[in-house]
């Protein structure tokens, strides 16, 4: 993990286009690769960022942007959509690198490990004719929180969340990736479900092709009655 705190501007270029201009940013390189910009607000999302798996090139200015104050510029190059993430960098203030080790993971609270619970035993939420094969399906990189069929008995991996974001949908698009890779489980699909899930979480995994559906905690522990309902 490599953070870095520096004057520069940003430039996405790909299916989205947008530019932030300069203003002292904290840019944060992970191991897996991915790049984050950050400003002093907006809590923990980033302004912009670039998703593995992608690669970062450093490379000299050219006069004119020499004019102009930049001393590097940075390219980060997604490496499947082709799109990039150019940081122009006037001037590094502060950087520290550390290595973070193998990350424990994720610790459900007991909210949503019932949700997972709940899901896996009626798991026709999802549609008729959906079965569970199992729940915490291991993979090399962590468990799915459920392995199901569809009514076709093609493989489903259903990631769970109390709070559906843009971070669940990152995680949920790795375990697919990996997962069809394997013969005996490809092709699979993913179900992105939580209680809410946020505008931008739901734009990115529709986009990915992953389906997103909300769930009722009530509902499904039997606790959703219609006759007390006000509305």
């Amino acid at each position: 993990m490599r953070l870095v705190i520096a004057k520069c501007s940003v430039d996405y270029a790909g299916r989205l286009t947008a530019h932030l201009p300069m203003a002292d940013r904290v840019l944060m390189l992970k191991a897996d690769g991915s790049v984050l910009v950050h400003s002093d607000g907006g809590s923990y999302k980033p302004l912009n960022w670039m998703s593995p798996p992608c690669t970062t090139t450093i490379s000299e200015p050219s006069a004119e942007q020499a004019e102009h104050g930049i001393t590097e510029i940075w390219t980060v190059t997604h490496q499947k959509t082709g799109d990039h993430l150019i940081i122009s960098i006037a001037q590094i203030r502060d950087e520290i690198s550390a290595e973070l080790g193998v990350d424990p993971g994720l610790v459900k609270d007991g909210v949503e490990s019932h949700l997972q619970e709940l899901l896996a035993e009626h798991i026709e939420t999802l549609g008729s004719g959906y079965s569970t094969v199992r729940r915490e399906y291991m993979t090399a990189i962590g468990p799915v929180d459920i392995l199901a069929k569809d009514d076709a008995g093609a493989s489903v991996a259903v990631e769970i969340k109390r709070r559906g974001e843009i971070d669940g949908v990152e995680q949920l698009t790795r375990y697919l990736e990996l997962m069809n890779r394997d013969p005996i489980l490809a092709p699979v699909t993913g179900v992105f479900a939580a209680q809410e899930i946020k505008p931008q979480a739901r734009t990115l995994a529709e986009d990915r092709g992953i389906r997103c559906v909300v769930l009722d905690y009530d509902a499904l522990r039997g606790m959703d009655d219609p006759d007390s309902r006000l509305f």
